[in-house]
């Protein structure tokens, strides 16, 4: 797939590298001159340009593009370039970051995001999952259909430890994608019996976490991922001319 980042800062370049090394065509669009510096990611195509502008966006082809990424610092620019990329060019699929928790409830489809990825929320995440486990962490949020990717670390206590994959029961709305175990993941048709310190990663409906979270753990409840602190990232340098939003 052919896929455009805005923001080539930290981020930018991060997923990049790892959309990259996927066998993906990869364009990282900035403004600014200290950023593009193509030898940190030779093998994707660059461009110094506003990602928030339509002749820029023209000019990067973003009509060919499958996937628009919005990575800056900047959640104003993330939002209109996100709305750039669906109504004006098209963009099948649109990903955009949430630097600030205040803010999440504005990256929907109505701002043309098909998926908003909040940095504190996967920092709360993965601490969440790495001092509780047999509690539940969401990882994604999938706003368009209700769902998020979700993993759970069964406990020794879990009445599924050591149990046959085939009597663990599984809600309605609830859809185990993937086990993994020992950093390696496996589909679940390979997993005779499950180990605890199995990590289960579930799609699931929004309203039956809690009870995913239950069934799967002892006395199991669905942690809250704190949403007081800013990203720590400086704004990339992607303009939004003279726009304005209450947007902190």
């Amino acid at each position: 797939m052919r896929i455009a980042i805005a923001g080539a800062g930290k981020a930018g370049r991060s997923i990049a590298r790892e959309l990259i090394s996927h066998g993906h065509q990869v364009l990282l669009i900035d403004r600014s001159p200290d950023v593009i510096v193509p030898e940190t990611v030779p093998q994707a195509e660059w461009m110094m340009a506003d990602a928030c502008e339509l002749q820029s966006l023209s000019e990067a082809h973003l009509s060919e593009c499958d996937v628009a990424i919005a990575a800056t610092g900047d959640d104003k620019a993330n939002l209109v370039h996100s709305l750039l990329a669906k109504t004006e060019f098209g963009v099948p699929r649109v990903v955009a970051r949430v630097n600030h928790p205040s803010n999440e409830w504005l990256f929907t489809e109505s701002w043309g995001v098909d998926v908003a990825v909040s940095t504190p929320r996967l920092i709360g995440a993965v601490v969440d999952h790495a001092v509780a486990i047999g509690h539940l962490a969401r990882l994604v949020s999938f706003d368009r259909s209700a769902t998020a990717l979700v993993e759970v670390r069964l406990p020794a206590t879990s009445p599924w430890a050591d149990q046959g994959l085939n009597v663990l029961p599984h809600p309605s709305g609830a859809v185990l994608v993937a086990v993994v175990r020992q950093g390696q993941p496996t589909p679940p048709d390979q997993i005779e019996s499950l180990r605890a310190g199995d990590d289960l990663v579930y799609l699931v409906t929004l309203d039956m976490e809690e009870a995913l979270a239950g069934l799967l753990s002892e006395g199991g409840q669905v942690k809250t991922v704190p949403a007081e602190s800013d990203s720590t990232d400086p704004p990339d340098q992607v303009g939004s001319g003279s726009w304005s939003a209450s947007i902190r």
